[in-house]
């Protein structure tokens, strides 16, 4: 392995922790860094903050092999890196362009720590152009800034980072970029060797187009349900055209997370600080918010208050938080987005997701302290006027149908991510209501 000695990565969020674990797997000495203390003592007792399919294990495997390791700090693991990674947050600011205070914070302190030679990744999700703001907080000529923007998705991380469809290089000099090559020398990929513009163009147009094509087939779900078309057979026949491909093409409430609604944002706001009207992702965006409020009117629809700003009493079973099934983020949730606006009609919102019965911490109690959640499907549609599925965990496609038409007081089902076949449902003594099925 021609790989460098030491990799440090800064920041172990989301982005951050998996990076550095799945680089440790992949044979290097890997030292995570984070300002948190509760979080690396978190990590040093082996626990990990987020819901990641095989992350854990992985960790485990690379600690006991002393591969890994996380400290307080960054001084003074970066003083004998030989690169490291900046994946640190880039919040969204109000005018939809991305916060680069961390970015240049975290830059502007290990610049003077970093060894001559040294080779500093950009890994964060940053806006064109930042590669040069990172370059001029370093404050130093003997070291090289890289672009290598990740394509993680949430629930499946692990397995994007393992056998990823591509790996993106943006250097000035092709040193440099040839050392981060080397640290993924072992995965059989395409690597894409180009400029830092262009790499960080590379991201942010990725997201774009994924968000553009689920917009799409929301509108075009919108459209059978006018027409009388089923969206299921639609999206199917569509996508067994090889230039459009089946993924990404399943109706839902609409995208949210921590990806899609930022770099969409940003796109537009880019494209506007360069002079470019971006007409198409701001039509996106829209698209999108229609989609929560199409959700919304579908439940109103449901129990026969459509029209009506007040839903007083009603009890909403809701199934699924996190804005997709396989993580625990709440970011831009869609589901969050629909419960809220029911709530704020007088809706009682009795919530069951797979990923919030246990404790919570501050933040998630918080930013749910509204609902009422409880362990299990049935215990979310007792005495329910109307059950809404809203985030695509399996077992939801799987619920006893008879057990909870028993549990209701109503029998409307609102299944927003066509999870549910619909004459089981009805079968079942149960009203259903799904996105562009007949």
């Amino acid at each position: 392995m021609t790989a460098p000695t030491h990799v440090v990565v800064v920041g172990t969020g989301y982005v951050g922790l998996t990076t550095g674990v799945c680089l440790a797997h992949l044979g290097h000495r890997v030292t995570c860094c984070d300002i948190d203390e509760r979080k690396i003592d978190s990590l040093q007792a082996g626990r990990i903050p987020i819901v990641e399919a095989g992350l854990e294990e992985l960790m485990s495997d690379a600690v006991a092999g002393g591969r890994l390791e996380f400290a307080l700090g960054n001084d003074p693991a970066v003083r004998t890196a030989d690169v490291v990674f900046l994946c640190v947050p880039t919040p969204q600011d109000d005018d939809g362009s991305a916060d680069l205070t961390y970015v240049r914070a975290a830059a502007v302190e290990i610049g003077p720590l970093l060894p001559p030679g040294a080779v500093v990744v950009n890994k964060s999700t940053v806006p064109v152009g930042s590669f040069h703001l990172v370059g001029e907080a370093l404050g130093r000529d003997d070291v090289s800034v890289v672009s290598n923007p990740e394509f993680l998705r949430e629930g499946t991380s692990v397995n994007d980072f393992l056998h990823p469809d591509r790996i993106v290089i943006g250097a000035e000099h092709d040193e440099a970029a040839k050392r981060v090559a080397a640290l993924y020398e072992s995965i059989d990929t395409e690597v894409v060797f180009t400029d830092p513009t262009s790499a960080e163009t590379i991201k942010y147009a990725s997201n774009g187009f994924l968000a553009t094509k689920v917009s799409f087939i929301n509108s075009v779900a919108a459209l059978c349900e006018h027409i009388g078309a089923d969206i299921a057979a639609v999206a199917a026949g569509v996508g067994l055209d090889h230039r459009i491909g089946s993924q990404f093409l399943r109706p839902g409430p609409g995208w949210g997370g921590s990806c899609f609604p930022k770099d969409s944002r940003a796109l537009v706001s880019i494209a506007r600080d360069h002079g470019y009207d971006f007409s198409l992702m701001r039509g996106v965006i829209d698209i999108n918010e229609q989609q929560y409020a199409r959700m919304i009117h579908k439940v109103m629809a449901a129990v026969d208050r459509y029209g009506h700003d007040r839903l007083d009493g009603l009890v909403v079973a809701a199934l699924g938080l996190t804005f997709k099934a396989g993580t625990d983020d709440l970011r831009e949730s869609p589901a969050l987005r629909v419960l809220d606006t029911l709530a704020e009609r007088g809706a009682i919102i009795r919530a069951y997701d797979p990923t919030t019965t246990g404790e919570l911490d501050a933040h998630r109690a918080e930013r749910l302290a509204e609902f009422e959640l409880v362990g299990s499907v049935k215990q979310a549609a007792q005495g329910a006027d109307v059950l809404v599925v809203l985030t695509e965990w399996p077992e939801f496609a799987t619920i006893d149908l008879q057990a909870v038409s028993t549990a209701m007081r109503g029998a409307a089902v609102v299944d927003c991510r066509n999870l549910l076949v619909p004459f089981e449902v009805r079968a079942a003594g149960l009203n259903y209501t799904g996105v562009g099925r007949r």
